[in-house]
């Protein structure tokens, strides 16, 4: 069985192994348990490995037991699928896998606003620029132009990179709202959020209503307007227009019938078009 192999250049403090014979020896064993105890000392070899890529990216806002998790996952899948008579070293194999699939669980896990994997890249790069330019500039945020000097962007892909950088994390609802000077007054920004307004659908219905009362006869429409928009009694209606008040209430509800089922059936209509 091979022994770590002396130290050398790759990443802070990194010691690699050699197990190149230990793959020679899984490419000639059958599935059983002999050969899962040969690749599990594999991915424990070169797990230190699988943990020092995930160390790098422990500021980008995940918990690094979480990307340790994903780099294993990554080692895994690179153990799986090494050919030791196609690759020369298993080290030039396995790194840009374990990479990969830090990248998609940052691509596909982290992201709380979805966009577009071009979009992903561009941010990537002026975050990069941010904070090389910002080491230089007193600590503001370097403009548009100034990162697409910087990237060699054009100056619009580093405009839609600076908006990605916002688009990352997501401002909790919870949040509380501060109105300058560093203080709050106690207010969530759920408390600011706009509602659905109850009498847009009153709105809409007057609107399709419309039409309909202006084709009832002109008592009914009389009626109607004495009741609904005068807040008249049926009592004093019926006084009013020198008729029963039994009357009026036939009168109404007669009214109302036929104005809803001109609604409906002029709705109905609406949606055949539609559809």
């Amino acid at each position: 069985m091979a022994t770590p192999a002396t130290a050398r250049d790759h990443g802070r403090g990194a010691r690699d192994v050699d197990t190149s014979d230990e793959f020679r020896l899984l490419a000639t064993l059958e599935d059983g348990p002999v050969k899962e105890q040969i690749r599990q000392r594999i991915i424990t070899a070169w797990l230190p490995m699988a943990h020092r890529l995930a160390y790098r990216l422990r500021e980008r806002g995940e918990h690094l037991d979480d990307l340790k998790q994903v780099a294993a996952l990554g080692l895994v899948k690179a153990v799986d699928r090494f050919d030791p008579d196609r690759a020369e070293a298993f080290e030039q194999f396995a790194v840009p896998t374990i990479t990969g699939e830090l990248k998609r669980h940052f691509r596909d896990h982290t992201w709380h606003v979805h966009v577009p994997r071009r979009i992903q890249d561009l941010r990537n790069k002026v975050r990069t620029a941010v904070q090389e330019l910002s080491a230089t500039s007193d600590g503001r945020t370097p403009t548009a132009a100034q990162l697409a000097a910087h990237t060699g962007l054009t100056e619009q892909d580093a405009a839609l990179g600076l908006k990605a950088l916002g688009s990352y994390r997501s401002l909790s609802l919870e949040a509380a709202l501060d109105h300058g000077g560093g203080g709050g007054d106690g207010h969530a920004l759920v408390d600011v959020l706009g509602g659905l307004e109850d009498a847009f659908g009153l709105v809409e219905d007057r609107e399709a209503a419309r039409p309909f009362l202006a084709r009832l006869p002109e008592r009914d429409r009389r009626i109607l307007y004495l009741r609904f928009f005068e807040d008249m009694t049926q009592s004093a209606i019926a006084a009013r227009l020198g008729i029963t008040q039994m009357h009026v209430s036939r009168l109404i509800s007669r009214a109302l019938a036929r104005v809803r089922a001109e609604v409906v059936k002029g709705a109905a209509e609406e949606y055949r078009k539609a559809a």
